[in-house]
């Protein structure tokens, strides 16, 4: 028996712009939606959105919210979402850094601040671009 992936419910004030921030910026998929809920998928991650009543501010730090999406090739992935990323309002991207844990990641906020993460591991990154340079000298 192993447990094989995690999907968060993600709390939100506008299902409607959530749903648009998760598709249109960050390449989800919609997979099922509903009057106030949402199943996102994008490759094995999925998230669900859960919309809350209007007079709950998510904005609040002790409501902060985020996740940590593990992800191969973090430059790759960055560079292909960076023309939907430039379009949001500055602040709500930090472009991809090594982490002094051993962890290159980029984050990024969406429409009512839940924080998300986006990393690899450094060790696994070096070793595939130390593979790239060895297949290209042969």
């Amino acid at each position: 028996m192993r447990m094989h992936q995690i999907t968060p419910f993600v709390p939100c004030t506008t299902l409607e712009a959530q749903v648009a921030f998760y598709h249109d910026i960050l390449g989800f998929s919609v997979g099922y939606r509903a009057d106030h809920y949402a199943y996102l998928h994008r490759d094995d991650v999925a998230i669900r959105l859960i919309e809350v009543d209007a007079d709950v501010d998510l904005k609040r730090p002790e409501r902060e919210t985020s996740f940590y999406i593990d992800v191969d090739d973090i430059d790759t992935l960055y560079e292909s979402l960076k023309p939907q990323l430039a379009t949001l309002p500055e602040g709500r991207v930090r472009a991809p850094f090594d982490q002094d844990y051993g962890q290159r990641e980029f984050h990024v906020a969406d429409e009512d601040c839940t924080l998300i993460f986006f990393g690899e591991p450094l060790r696994q990154r070096v070793f595939a671009h130390a593979d790239l340079a060895l297949t290209s000298y042969r």
